[in-house]
């Protein structure tokens, strides 16, 4: 499953057309200081991916460090994977909880 963003034409090009995935692997190896579960969520980068795991339906949105918005999405429970174009800081809000991923 495969949730297509299209985003508006006065956003950087690091905010272009990004795919969110349905992640098809367990993720192993993550360290804790790049994850945090809160509330059946958890959010953690690697690789140039920022990868969400989620047990119910949330709102994820994903900001540059300069907040310019890079995707707005709804997931379903599961864990989903986004491959951000550029490497960098990255701001994951997702209801009352942000996180920082480096990536």
């Amino acid at each position: 499953m495969a949730v297509v963003l299209a985003l508006g034409a006065g956003v950087s090009a690091v905010a272009q057309q990004m795919q969110w995935r349905e992640a098809s692997r367990e993720v192993q190896g993550r360290s804790l200081v790049d994850a945090r579960a809160t509330d059946g969520v958890e959010i953690y980068g690697s690789n140039g991916v920022i990868t969400v795991r989620t047990a119910r339906r949330v709102q994820v949105r994903v900001f540059t460090i300069l907040g310019q918005s890079v995707s707005v999405v709804t997931l379903n429970p599961g864990t989903y994977d986004l491959k951000v174009g550029s490497r960098g800081i990255y701001i994951v809000k997702i209801g009352n909880l942000t996180q920082k991923v480096a990536l």
